[in-house]
């Protein structure tokens, strides 16, 4: 693989590296959201009926976190924009399935629409271009340096021509490209997901000027990102076991993703902050708390001068949302487990509903505090051997 010059070489990661650029305090963070994830659902009996985005917003807005000179309505990507990485005849077929609510059988099985996973839904088209448009205004407001958060730009599973995953446009994938039209050449993404971020890393497999890494369970779907997996060269992945909990997820931060960022040294880094891999989640085995998934985000800011967070899954209202609120405030330099809940997000918490046997009768902690109870452990044989086999370029 190649790198550039400026970069370390491998033999530099055990030893102090130079001091990495850092975030201007003169630059706060923006966050970027919309209305129209506020009443869209995949389907009653999809995983994604839920709130996400909004229940974040609301709980920032409660919270007194979230006022209007850092929010920013999300635009929507124009067509030109997708097909920077999208088939122009997918978005056609997508901007036709949300205009007919119907597909054909050539067309669900050419495009993966309509299917279980991907449903036909009223928003199938603009939410996802709106996702996207987010990543690409996101790209922008950081060409000078500083935070953004676009908790719905999360969407790392879709394909040129095909949706995936829940994924109809990937807006991980756009947003990179607009960082690299800016002439920058050294981009991190780091992947929290419980599930592989299959669509970035093989959408930048053999570009040395992106690295991906991801951490992930293994053996889920998509079933991919094995240890081996290095792609073209620029993809490092970290398949951990059932049961990850806090401590695992800080030794990886500490003893794997520091040391590549350090030894890689970007311009920009993309943080994609799926809450699937918390205890509360119905669609993984990994026991995370949210403060594990805080304090990961703070350990890595600050390692490029240009950060995008972005969310991705999460399919239970009350942790992604209290999740992605925390990782806001985090971005704001406040402590979400040492701020108590005010009423005004008690009752926004207090207004979820959720159709699965755990949202009948939930836990009071989903109502009365932001944070979750740590969920410490030792660190396990193997995942010192995911780090050890990682940490070096």
């Amino acid at each position: 693989m190649m790198l550039d010059a400026s970069v370390a070489p491998p033999a530099a990661i055990d030893a102090a590296p130079d001091p990495l650029p850092k975030l201007s305090a003169a630059l706060p963070p923006l966050f970027l959201g919309g209305e129209i994830y506020r009443h869209s659902s995949y389907g009653k009996k999809h995983p994604l009926s839920i709130p996400r985005v909004t229940v974040a917003m609301d709980l920032a807005r409660a919270m007194g976190w979230l006022d209007e000179t850092r929010y920013l309505d999300s635009p929507m990507a124009t067509e030109a924009q997708l097909a920077r990485f999208h088939a122009r005849d997918y978005i056609a077929a997508v901007r036709q399935a949300e205009r007919d609510q119907r597909v054909d059988l050539e067309t669900s099985q050419r495009y993966g629409l309509g299917k279980l996973e991907n449903p036909v839904f009223p928003e199938m088209y603009r939410r996802p271009a709106i996702a996207v448009g987010a990543a690409i205004q996101a790209a922008e407001l950081l060409r000078d340096g500083g935070v953004v958060y676009s908790p719905a730009s999360g969407t790392h599973h879709a394909r040129p021509g095909r949706a995936s995953g829940f994924c109809f446009f990937n807006a991980p994938v756009l947003g990179i490209l607009s960082l690299l039209d800016q002439g920058l050449d050294r981009i991190l993404y780091i992947d929290l997901d419980a599930h592989h971020g299959d669509g970035v890393q093989d959408a930048f497999h053999d570009d040395e000027r992106v690295l991906t890494v991801s951490i992930h369970e293994g053996g889920r779907w998509p079933h991919t990102g094995k240890l081996e997996d290095r792609a073209g060269g620029m993809a490092r992945n970290l398949p951990v076991p059932a049961g990850f909990h806090d401590s695992e997820l800080r030794y990886l931060v500490e003893e794997a993703l520091i040391p590549l960022a350090c030894a890689f040294r970007p311009q920009a880094m993309v943080i994609q902050t799926g809450a699937d891999a918390l205890a509360d989640d119905p669609l993984s085995r990994l026991s995370l708390s949210n403060r594990a998934l805080w304090h990961a985000v703070s350990e890595l800011l600050g390692l490029a001068p240009r950060t995008l967070v972005v969310g991705g899954g999460g399919y239970n209202p009350w942790s992604v949302g209290r999740a992605w609120a925390g990782i806001w405030a985090v971005l704001c330099g406040i402590d979400p487990a040492g701020t108590p809940l005010t009423p005004e997000a008690v009752s926004v918490l207090r207004g979820l509903t959720w159709d699965r046997r755990e949202g009948r009768n939930p836990p009071t902690h989903w109502f009365d505090r932001l944070h979750d109870a740590p969920r410490e452990g030792p660190v396990r044989d193997e995942i010192r051997m995911v780090a050890a086999a990682t940490r070096d370029l």
